[in-house]
């Protein structure tokens, strides 16, 4: 009888996710400044850094699932010709502390601090103007950008000719019941989930991952936040929330090689895959609407990770979790610097992502609160000690749906860096870990 009551439970779950899902997980501030939540839920004078078609991005072959799975060049690996042609002489000279290409040297040394600062925004579309002004590194484009085509093709190639360095153009486009290209045609509307993708072969995922990717790039997409590498089991043993949800790829690493067929079909088409979300999502508690904890032991929390491990030479963006994990810490994950320092030991290189900052969860525990209303208008207090633990913790791009809200992250920012160095180095890390993926993807070139 309780099987069955929770089975009941779980059913019901799912139907409300599968329904209110398919709303726009990010969504601009309304006009008196607040935000609803949805269900997840400049110098001109300077050198412009223009879009290039990458000539370092391997090839998979479609007919070879061994070529997929055993290829060992990834934008994940630091030793990577890209990293390894830094200067010798500007490193001697202490120039170049961030292992940066010979190429980047004139764009880096020719930024403000300012400018550095904004690479870490990654923002929800809305005017160009705003991105522009700001300098921001990346926009968050939704379904709701791709039912009206036409105006956002207009907004991103006015971005494309005024912006200094191209944007992260990033989309949720997992599959499944996560599903972004449906808004911009019904042609893709029964895309399988990761559950479904499973059961496919590896040459299989690579060719429709391919074709997926193909269709991304023509629509101005060069970041995927997928796949996801939650678990498919809690610490029980039961249905995992992402599982249920037919989201996730496996319980363990076996799926490995499905996943790096997925990721390099993507690549194929310059589309950068997104690991998330670090170091697994095992709670039934949509953390958008309100703090999720997970009460998985360590043991099961290592388990977890080892996925993330497996892949990462191949997925070199890791999104953090705002889930808070109670055995291994006292915050959530994405505010928990060890947490951030596991998911970079792996790869030094790693781009840490955070989740959406105006999701209720993060806003509360930064309140100090155990809740907050969802469309109060949220203290600058609290916002400001949000970002502060966001830098502290080592996350490199900073996404939030509220965008105007991006510049008054790049003013605590500059806040910080003015009341202690440290901060000046951290933020000149994430720029230079930012700026050295754009490179090895070719969106810069000289």
């Amino acid at each position: 009888m309780r099987l069955k009551a929770l089975a009941l439970v779980c059913s019901a779950a799912l139907s409300v996710f599968a329904q209110e899902y398919q709303i726009d997980r990010y969504i601009p501030e309304s006009s008196s400044s607040e935000v609803t939540i949805c269900v997840m839920a400049s110098s001109s004078s300077e050198q412009r850094m223009t879009p290039a078609v990458s000539s370092s991005s391997a090839n998979f072959s479609s007919s070879s699932s061994a070529t997929i799975v055993n290829d060992s060049t990834n934008l994940a690996d630091t030793s990577s010709s890209a990293t390894a042609q830094s200067s010798s002489s500007v490193a001697k000279s202490g120039k170049n502390p961030y292992n940066l290409p010979d190429a980047l040297i004139p764009l880096w040394e020719s930024m403000t601090l300012r400018q550095k600062a904004a690479q870490k925004i990654m923002v929800f579309l809305t005017s160009p103007q705003f991105v522009i002004e700001n300098e921001l590194g990346g926009v968050l484009i939704t379904g709701k950008h791709l039912r009206n085509f036409d105006n956002y093709k207009r907004r991103m190639e006015e971005i494309d000719s005024n912006l200094k360095i191209p944007l992260f153009a990033a989309l949720d486009q997992e599959g499944g019941l996560v599903n972004r290209l449906v808004s911009y045609s019904k042609q893709w509307e029964y895309l399988p989930s990761a559950r479904e993708m499973r059961r496919m072969d590896p040459t299989q995922i690579h060719t429709l991952a391919k074709k997926v990717g193909s269709v991304l790039k023509d629509i101005k997409i060069n970041m995927n936040l997928a796949p996801v590498l939650d678990p498919s089991k809690d610490h029980r043993g039961t249905n995992s929330f992402m599982e249920e949800s037919r989201r996730s790829w496996g319980n363990d690493t076996s799926n490995a090689n499905k996943v790096r067929a997925f990721v390099h079909g993507m690549r194929d088409n310059g589309i950068v895959c997104v690991s998330k979300h670090f170091p697994g999502y095992d709670s039934w508690t949509n953390s958008d609407l309100q703090i999720a904890i997970s009460a998985s032991p360590k043991e099961k929390i290592e388990q977890n990770i080892s996925f993330f491990k497996t892949l990462s030479k191949d997925i070199p963006i890791t999104m953090m979790s705002s889930v808070h994990f109670l055995r291994i810490s006292s915050r959530p994950a994405v505010f928990d610097a060890n947490i951030v320092k596991i998911a970079r030991k792996f790869s030094p290189d790693m781009v840490i992502l955070t989740d959406d900052l105006w999701g209720i969860s993060l806003r509360t525990w930064a309140s100090g609160k155990t809740q907050i209303a969802p469309r109060k208008t949220y203290p600058d207090k609290d916002f400001r000690r949000l970002v502060t633990a966001i830098i502290d913790a080592g996350n490199d791009i900073l996404m939030i749906s509220y965008t105007s809200k991006a510049k008054d992250i790049i003013n605590i920012m500059m806040d910080l860096c003015n009341k202690s160095s440290k901060y000046k180095r951290r933020i000149e890390e994430s720029a230079a870990r930012i700026l050295k993926l754009k490179y090895k993807m070719g969106m810069l070139k000289q």
